[in-house]
């Protein structure tokens, strides 16, 4: 059955096409396995109407597939319904070659003969220059997101939303799911004075949201409603599924984002990057090994007896082919979550952390502070280091995050 463009773009269609209505309860039972159509497959098999009579730019990396893990670039350009003529690669690449902090540049794509532009590092007015000089007037966003504040792909949708303000342009989002579910947001709230390219704006940074919904929550409380952002809803998605229970193949959206166990932990562990131990870079198991030269089990033993709820640690060591302590062996923990429900990822990377800091005497935060740049502020820091525990650390941002969860409340498209 085709869907209507209003229908697709506000997710009233039908139950058949596994549309999203308001009020009305789930069909299916608590986490029975339901494939996922994502925003993409609801654009496609509504025929591209949406994109009708447009010139279209993509925003998107290897994770804009298609459930049969084509690439959504591919297949509109093998498409007469769709006038693609340019694709907008972010950190990593378009075709997602770069490690963290690069990028592909400008190229033309050898599979399409499409122009590439790099986006990464590029905002504002330079930006929207980039949208301009392409030749686009619907400027289309898909990239899977992994539900950390620091993770760039929604600062990417954040200046890509702005730019396309800017320049005049119609903006698209073709949502996917938030893999580690969106029940609800935890952790510390940015502020606004530690703005940068690993957080914008002050959420959370564990958002619990999908890209459609935070991009609703872009436009409305950051971007002054100029973008009128349009979102074509997944069908069949529900706040409480994990990525494995979508049906939905994963693809890496980064080179150290190899599995949905990675997002499961990373937006805890991810803190790490702010100090002078390893985060599993170069490793098999990135941000579920951690570690550095001179630690033993005690940080290991130490995890173990705070009984943190469904996660227990492994003494482990490990050799990093790359990233920090690269070809030396090293000693640390390994992360093994048993029990995701109730897996608190934020409270156990203070917890981390902060027996970190007690059982290894070499224990430093980078000489740069971007400890502060990923927790959104100094306070995690500066708590840690004048000895509070998890509790005190944890108790810090509640207030911050009680405003941003009745703020995000607004902007929830699904159930």
């Amino acid at each position: 059955m085709s869907l209507s463009r209003r229908g697709l773009l506000a997710g009233t269609g039908t139950a058949a096409a596994g549309a999203v209505v308001a009020g009305a309860a789930p069909a299916y039972a608590h986490h029975a396995p339901r494939p996922v159509r994502t925003g993409f497959d609801r654009l496609a098999a509504d025929g591209y109407r949406a994109l009708a009579g447009r010139k279209v730019g993509v925003v998107t990396n290897p994770t804009g597939v298609t459930a049969d893990v084509r690439h959504i670039v591919d297949v509109m350009h093998a498409d007469p319904r769709v006038d693609l003529v340019a694709v907008f690669g972010p950190e990593h690449g378009f075709r997602g070659t770069a490690q963290a902090g690069g990028s592909e540049g400008r190229y033309d794509d050898p599979a399409t003969g499409l122009p590439v532009y790099d986006t990464y590092g590029v905002s504002g007015q330079a930006l929207a220059a980039v949208f301009t000089a392409s030749g686009v007037d619907t400027v289309v966003f898909d990239i899977q997101d992994v539900g950390a504040r620091f993770y760039t792909y929604i600062w990417t949708l954040y200046d890509c939303m702005e730019a396309a303000a800017l320049a005049g342009k119609r903006f698209v989002v073709l949502d996917r799911p938030n893999p580690v579910t969106g029940r609800a947001a935890s952790g510390p709230v940015l502020d606004k004075a530690f703005a940068t390219f690993v957080g914008r704006e002050p959420i959370a940074q564990a958002h619990g949201m999908t890209v459609g919904e935070l991009a609703g929550l872009f436009d409305a409380e950051f971007l002054g409603g100029r973008v009128r952002v349009e979102t074509v809803r997944m069908a069949g998605w529900r706040r409480d599924g994990f990525y494995d229970s979508t049906g939905l193949p994963w693809v890496p959206p980064s080179p150290n984002m190899p599995t949905p166990d990675t997002a499961l932990v990373y937006a805890g562990t991810c803190m790490f990057e702010g100090t002078n131990l390893s985060e599993g870079r170069g490793t098999t198991r990135p941000f579920e090994l951690l570690g550095a030269e001179g630690v033993d089990g005690r940080w290991a033993a130490a995890m173990n007896a705070l009984e943190l709820p469904g996660v227990r640690f492994r003494e482990a060591y490990f050799t990093p082919t790359f990233s920090k302590f690269q070809g030396k062996t090293i000693g640390g923990v390994h992360l093994h979550v048993h029990d995701r429900e109730s897996y608190d990822p934020v409270r156990t990377g203070v917890a981390l952390l902060v027996t970190a800091k007690k059982v290894w005497s070499g224990f430093a935060w980078r000489p740069d502070h971007w400890i502060d740049k990923l927790t959104g502020s100094a306070a995690v820091r500066t708590l840690i280091d004048a000895g509070a525990g998890t509790d005190e650390v944890v108790g810090a941002w509640q207030t911050g995050l009680t405003a941003f969860r009745a703020t995000r409340a607004r902007y929830l498209l699904y159930r």
